[in-house]
């Protein structure tokens, strides 16, 4: 696979890459790698969210202002 980047772009990603004593072709694999770990989270956290709503197991933004007022006062 090829990619190719601006000249101005391919210039802030070599700066990047030595400030962190890498080659510009394994950051970008060390930068493309740690996102799609990332996605594949928030993907999971967000499939997560929706069940709990398809349970209505959420609170209502009444019962978060209670429960925060409770907090403030302990």
């Amino acid at each position: 696979m090829e990619v190719h980047f601006s000249p101005e772009l391919q210039a802030k990603l070599n700066h990047v890459a030595a400030e962190n004593s890498s080659a510009s072709d394994v950051y970008v694999q060390q930068l493309v790698e740690h996102y799609l770990d990332h996605d594949a989270w928030f993907r999971q956290k967000v499939k997560r969210g929706l069940a709990q709503l398809d349970r209505e197991e959420f609170l209502t933004h009444e019962e978060v202002g209670q429960r925060l007022e409770q907090m403030l006062r302990s």
